[in-house]
């Protein structure tokens, strides 16, 4: 319900749509009315894939032509109605999108959308290799309708008008689900979500799947309206060009996007192109690479969330009162790092189990010939809160990253619950119980801070309601009730930190990862969040924690593991670490022993 209320204004400006469509004899203008709305479908699909994910498509047009040629080429050699191959092309467009998208998606960033760019230049080859230069939707005299063929062209608007409202709706379903919040995850932050469970190749193929669906649909209603059908027009650069600049005009990730990109540079395109197309060709893809250009430099996101964060921005200013300063839309500038104090307190002994929950065993990872990780072997019991502290490049983050599954081991097993987990990717960590924050913060932004902290139930929630339940704990968990609908663009780093430890904690893990989560605090703040951590450990879970606030540390874990070059330099309780020769000369430094001496 929540969803066709959103849609409501869809909804009304498609009957105006279609009001003005009826009213409109000529033609030509039933044509560019129709093309206005396939378009907008075309746009709708490239969103889902590109605008969701973030992974930018140059070649959708493989989708729209493999949509076209099924339908000319089974109304050709079987007479079957478009009615019939619609449907069909759509399974097509899906199929293809599986079969591109599993080499593809080994690829990331400019490597992926270049890679996309060559499967529709193939494609127009090999169909005008096979002698499909041009193959024409036969006409049927009797029964027209029955083919999809019709005399009054104000039909093909109503069929168009249909199709974006299936479109529409089906994307506005994806937004609001388990799949469109996976899928902006992985635009805004690939490796978050991977630490927070998402198995991104898998959304990510679902994602593809259905943008090819839409796309070969709507390239096979395309082929109805034009009667014929080259390679060139279906398979070309243009055609996935187009796809992408109407969204990218409109805006990126969501449903307007495509139309309202749609709704302006069609026409524009199609009524240069017949006044001037003749003296300049090709002055559509001129229209089309301005406007790319304009939105880089004026909208980078695109005409919807341009008005709608100017509109959000005056709405804040109109509820704050005089003289308030403006929304914090980027988080606060870190704060300065804590004094030492005058005197070290250790963590208070706290009864922790025997059971061994991790072990790492001989662990090593290499870089060419920097050893980041050398022959590293400790154990976490269950219920400990381990500190793994050392100088800068000791190889902390690294030995994370291979306990989390960023990173391959070159040799040595990472043992959680007996089982080699070695290798394994990071959502599939995530499943086995073991959470993670990064050292960079690691927000999705766009999202609000319920929304963040959802993500990471997903992996334990078989339901939405249990997705919801399971993040409101946790968001209480770290005290950050009060800001759950706030944008996470708007927080400041504790806040963040926080949340991130909430987005954690929200997948009920046996053992948290933590990543410099004092980094950027203020001392207070820094006694708040140590509060939070004590409480989980409290709790049960099992913490494994890197920082450089020595102070902070040893007022918190049970143990420490120093490492320095990648080695482990010694292991022990807090109070002998920090007194231990290696470690001051390695690390603490003559200044950090005489305060813990006093």
């Amino acid at each position: 319900m929540a969803t066709l209320r959103s849609l409501t204004p869809l909804f009304v400006l498609a009957l105006l749509y279609l009001g003005v469509s009826l009213l409109v004899q000529n033609s030509y203008y039933q044509l560019m009315l129709t093309l206005v709305l396939v378009w907008a479908c075309f746009g709708l699909s490239w969103n889902v894939l590109s605008g969701m994910t973030g992974l930018i498509s140059f070649g959708h047009a493989s989708f729209f032509g493999l949509g076209a040629y099924t339908t000319v080429l089974l109304a050709n050699q079987f007479n079957v109605s478009p009615w019939l191959s619609l449907p069909l092309a759509t399974l097509i467009g899906a199929a293809a999108g599986l079969i591109i998208g599993l080499p593809t998606f080994r690829l990331r960033g400019h490597y992926f959308a270049l890679s996309m760019l060559a499967y529709p230049l193939a494609m127009l080859y090999v169909f005008e290799w096979l002698g499909y230069q041009e193959v024409t939707l036969p006409l049927k005299r009797e029964n027209a309708w029955a083919y999809m063929q019709f005399d009054d062209h104000r039909a093909y608007v109503m069929i168009a008008l249909v199709m974006l409202l299936v479109m529409a709706l089906l994307t506005r379903w994806v937004e609001r689900t388990r799949f469109g919040m996976a899928l902006i995850a992985i635009k805004q932050n690939e490796a978050a979500a991977e630490a927070a469970g998402i198995d991104t190749l898998r959304w990510k193929l679902r994602a593809i799947a259905l943008s090819g669906a839409m796309a070969g649909a709507t390239g096979s209603f395309y082929a109805v309206v034009l009667l014929v059908v080259t390679p060139a027009s279906v398979f070309g650069m243009l055609v996935s060009a187009q796809a992408l600049t109407v969204t990218m005009f409109g805006g990126v990730g969501t449903v307007w996007g495509p139309i309202i990109g749609a709704a302006f540079l069609i026409p524009v395109g199609e009524i240069l192109h017949a006044e001037f197309g003749a003296r300049f060709p090709g002055i559509q893809g001129v229209i089309f690479g301005m406007a790319i250009i304009v939105v880089i430099l004026l909208a980078p996101e695109g005409v919807f969330w341009r008005v709608r964060d100017w509109l959000r921005v005056r709405h804040w200013w109109r509820a704050r009162p005089g003289g308030a300063s403006p929304p914090a839309w980027a988080p606060a500038a870190a704060h300065a790092k804590p004094t030492h104090a005058n005197v070290v307190s250790f963590a208070r002994l706290r009864p922790v189990s025997d059971e061994v929950i991790l072990e790492v065993r001989h662990l090593s990872k290499s870089f060419g010939g920097l050893k980041a990780v050398h022959d590293v072997s400790f154990k976490v019991r269950r219920g400990m809160l381990l500190g793994i502290i050392g100088p800068n490049g000791a190889g902390k983050t690294t030995l994370f990253n291979l306990l989390n599954g960023f990173l391959t081991p070159d040799r040595g097993e990472v043992l959680l619950r007996g089982v080699d987990m070695g290798g394994k990717a990071p959502h599939v960590l995530c499943q086995a119980g073991v959470g993670r924050t990064f050292q960079i913060m690691r927000p999705f932004r766009r999202m609000s801070v319920a929304d963040n902290v959802k993500v990471g139930a997903y992996v334990r929630a078989g339901s939405e309601a249990e997705a919801e339940r399971l993040a409101a704990g946790a968001i209480a968990r770290v005290g950050l009730s009060a800001i759950a609908d706030r944008p996470a663009s708007a927080l400041t780093t504790k806040e963040l930190r926080l949340m991130e430890l909430a987005r954690a904690l929200a997948g009920q893990p046996e053992m948290l990862l933590l990543d410099e989560t004092l980094a950027g605090l203020g001392r207070q703040e820094v006694e708040e969040v140590l509060d939070t951590i004590r409480g989980i450990a409290d709790e049960g879970v099992t913490i494994v924690i890197i920082e450089h606030t020595m102070h902070a540390m040893v007022k918190l874990v049970d143990e420490f593991v120093v490492l320095d070059h990648g080695a482990v330099l010694v292991e022990g309780r807090p109070d002998a670490v920090t007194r231990d020769p290696k470690v001051i000369g390695a690390y603490l430094g003559k200044k950090w022993s005489a305060h813990a001496q006093r």
